[in-house]
């Protein structure tokens, strides 16, 4: 698939100027709103790591192409309510957008009753958006430390720039709070960068980044 090969040709460029391995970065093909026919090119060609906003959607459309290739890894990288949190852990592989004591609670909780702890990013609302979720840049710490005692695994951080305005120093601001809050460790990971900005984001330290309109088109 071209967009596909295209994109991870990018993404290697990118790491390489950086001074990092290409294979440090994980490319997270964002299906949501897309159904099975549209995928399975993606799947065809090799892409194994995908990426939903709802946890109903994911649940409609991805058992049946799990069970086709069941090495495929799911990531919910949209906002998760709290009454979905069970629902969550049984079907994804990480979750990336933890932004609240609430939703840690009840992460918490339903890993505890599945016996299955699931990867997590902490959400940023890197540019104080009202609209947005994720936390505030100064509850960074606090809910980083109620998720850990909760028993969630957290392993970095995830924004999403506001639009229309140049995204890297956003980026730059995400890496540097891991940085500052990575005293003890762990906190290794940026999920940061999409179809318009990922190449920036590589050369900023992201570990993963979320592309979906580059290699799917226009939204469904």
């Amino acid at each position: 698939m071209d967009q596909l090969q295209d994109i991870r040709a990018r993404i290697a460029r990118s790491a390489e100027i950086a001074g990092r391995k290409p294979e440090a970065v994980e490319l997270i093909a964002i299906s949501k709103t897309h159904d099975a026919e549209a995928i399975e090119p993606l799947l065809a060609a090799g892409q194994r790591v995908f990426g939903e906003n709802r946890v109903q959607e994911a649940e409609a459309k991805w058992p049946a192409l799990r069970t086709a290739y069941p090495e495929v890894k799911l990531h919910l990288v949209g906002q998760l309510q709290s009454n979905k949190a069970e629902d969550a852990v049984a079907l994804f592989d990480c979750i990336h957008s933890v932004d609240r004591p609430s939703l840690v609670a009840a992460l918490g909780k339903a890993m505890e009753k599945a016996a299955r702890k699931v990867p997590c990013f902490i959400q940023v609302n890197i540019g104080a958006e009202d609209q947005k979720g994720g936390c505030a840049i100064a509850d960074v710490p606090a809910l980083l430390a109620s998720a850990r005692e909760a028993g969630i695994p957290v392993v970095g951080l995830m924004c999403v720039p506001p639009a229309g305005i140049e995204a890297a120093p956003f980026f730059a601001l995400l890496a540097k709070i891991a940085a500052d809050n990575n005293a003890d460790g762990g906190l290794d990971q940026l999920s940061m960068g999409m179809s318009d900005d990922f190449e920036t984001a590589v050369l900023l330290g992201a570990t993963q980044v979320r592309v979906g309109s580059a290699l799917f088109g226009k939204r469904a």
